[in-house]
């Protein structure tokens, strides 16, 4: 693992920002079973902040960059391209997972291209520049990361966005969006399992599960479109249609 100033030099050259608070910068490259192992503060904090943060900064972008795109299109794009997926693709772009600092146990299991370790850890980043720098350095880094891969996204070519589609299927056959509850949580801190159920029109359409709750929110909302695609009539579920 790099010190705090090659790391503050590896962030000006990689990232484009140069630290004033480099604890920022090493609290976003912890991941919890490092945390865990050695002590002091891991990443989740600031992966909470990076999240509203990208959401922000991507809504923005594309509200303003494409005026005549309809909010339905909006937000498939803005869902594809703040998924997992997309920003795992990012961070290794970087060489995030080469800055990780890892538990011996997730170091021997391949965590440093782990996509949700990856995903996280840059949502991460995002938080300690918005809090280091302010919003507009946080927003110069998500637009050069994310804004060329809008047009992948706006085709559906950049990454199956399971939430996206879903999302896209109960508002056209609906008008509410799907809502997604955690059913289960278990495991230790630095390892948890996440089951999370999806429903669609008021009713349960799906179940999945993950390391986090991103990862088994995607694998509800693939069950629920399998399930409500599979219907040979397209209707809706009904109000006696459970899991």
């Amino acid at each position: 693992m790099a010190d705090e100033a090659e790391l503050v030099e590896w962030a000006e050259r990689v990232l484009g920002h140069r630290f004033r608070q480099p604890e920022l910068l090493v609290e976003a490259l912890t991941h919890p079973t490092y945390a865990y192992e050695v002590g002091g503060p891991s990443n989740q904090r600031l992966e909470f902040l990076g999240d509203a943060v990208l959401s922000l900064v991507i809504s923005r972008y594309l509200y303003e960059r494409y005026p005549d795109w309809p909010e339905g299109t909006l937000s498939r794009v803005r869902a594809a391209l703040v998924s997992a997926p997309t920003l795992a693709a990012s961070a290794r772009a970087l060489g995030v997972g080469q800055v990780l600092q890892l538990g011996k146990g997730e170091e021997r299991m391949g965590g440093r291209d782990r996509e949700s370790n990856l995903a996280d850890a840059l949502e991460a980043l995002v938080a300690a520049v918005y809090v280091d720098g302010g919003l507009q350095a946080a927003a110069d880094l998500v637009v050069a990361q994310l804004a060329p891969q809008v047009e992948a996204a706006r085709t559906g070519r950049l990454h199956p966005n399971h939430k996206a589609q879903l999302l896209e299927w109960a508002q056209r056959r609906t008008g509410r969006p799907p809502h997604y509850q955690v059913v289960a949580e278990e495991g230790p801190t630095h390892a948890r399992r996440f089951r999370v159920r999806v429903f669609v029109g008021g009713q349960a359409a799906g179940e999945g599960e993950g390391s986090s709750k991103r990862a088994a929110e995607q694998e509800a909302a693939r069950e629920a479109l399998l399930r409500l695609r599979g219907r040979s009539d397209g209707a809706e579920p009904r109000s006696d249609e459970n899991l």
